[in-house]
């Protein structure tokens, strides 16, 4: 049987779901899990059992499969706890509009943020970090330099790098930087508008300014392209979030319109995806959790929020406020059917 991740084996410890051998199957006590609803029964190449209260269910016990079912927020809650409870230093070479706020934002969601962009220094920065966020908002060639030099270094140590290509297709400048960076850096998580992932899949994606203007095509398509071109996992934002590595799929339906409505939001999810990706090896599940965790704040932030500003206030506020058991209980996480 494949290995579980980290993630799903202490989701079922967290809802008190030993792993027990039995064999070279698995049982799983998962009575606790979505309220005790299992997968229909009867699955053909069964390789462990599902075991409840009342009765035991034969079904497929990979991680994958497993995932279907208990990506219900219970491993999003498990990732959220561990930010909060290591508090990573997130290493930031960001833009100037929204430094800011990329540095609260990582500060509400329970990491530390550093924002060094100096080439002197983004390096041994870098080193000391458990994350690296790159975000070419306001870009410069110095600025990528240090980012390149972050990022080998980040490479060396295993540290995961997390690139915002803002802006990407609006100019030959940010679209060659972009390029440059994705292919001397191994990026962790590109997480852009589907705009800036469209123009990067060669899937017809327009961008005006730093803001997407949408694509042509299926968004999963789209962003499964986009990380199959690069090898990296895309975390592709919109009504509907796409995180993919190309093959496996989630969608996050997290999230308001209204966060779509002040300038910096996008940038502030980069730095979330960066702080949860600082404890979490799979990026996939980091990525997810992380947009599930920030639109759920967001969808929050709105119901008392008299504008754009008022919005921007509550969202730091709601972060900062939720916990592991609301995560938990209001992600909304799902594979697409027939991925």
């Amino acid at each position: 049987m494949p290995e579980m991740t980290a993630s799903i084996k202490s989701a079922l410890l967290v809802l008190g779901c030993p792993e027990v051998p039995a064999g070279t199957a698995t049982v799983l006590h998962l009575s606790r899990v979505q309220g005790g609803s299992l997968p229909p029964t009867g699955t053909p190449q069964c390789s462990g059992i599902i075991e409840t209260r009342d009765r035991r269910h034969s079904m497929p016990c990979d991680a994958d499969h497993l995932l279907e079912y208990i990506m219900d927020g219970t491993i999003c809650a498990e990732i959220f706890g561990r930010v909060r409870s290591e508090r990573p230093l997130v290493h930031h070479i960001t833009n100037a509009v929204t430094i800011n706020d990329c540095a609260n934002i990582t500060l509400c969601a329970g990491a530390a943020p550093v924002m060094a962009g100096a080439p002197e220094e983004s390096a041994e920065m870098a080193a000391a970090a458990a994350a690296l966020v790159l975000n070419i908002g306001t870009l410069s060639t110095v600025q990528v330099d240090s980012m390149l030099l972050a990022g080998r270094r980040a490479n060396e140590l295993g540290i995961p790098v997390v690139l915002d290509p803002v802006g990407a297709g609006a100019t030959a400048m940010r679209t060659g930087a972009v390029l440059r960076i994705l292919d001397e850096v191994a990026v962790s998580v590109l997480k852009g508008n589907a705009g800036e992932i469209g123009v990067l899949a060669g899937a017809g994606g327009t961008v005006r300014g730093v803001d997407s203007c949408g694509i042509a095509g299926d968004a999963v398509e789209t962003a499964a392209a986009c990380a199959r071109i690069f090898g990296t996992v895309v975390a592709m934002t919109g009504g509907t979030d796409v995180v993919t590595d190309g093959e496996r799929v989630l969608l996050v339906e997290n999230g308001d319109p209204m966060m779509e409505r002040l300038s910096g939001t996008g940038c502030m999810a980069s730095s979330v995806v960066g702080a949860f990706a600082a404890v979490e090896g799979d990026r996939i599940l980091s990525s997810a959790a992380a947009l599930a965790a920030f639109g759920l704040a967001g969808e929050r932030a709105a119901r008392a929020a008299r504008g754009p500003y008022s919005f921007r206030t509550d969202l730091f506020d709601e972060l900062f406020a939720l916990t592991p058991e609301d995560l938990a209980a209001h992600a909304r996480v799902r594979e697409p059917h027939g991925i």
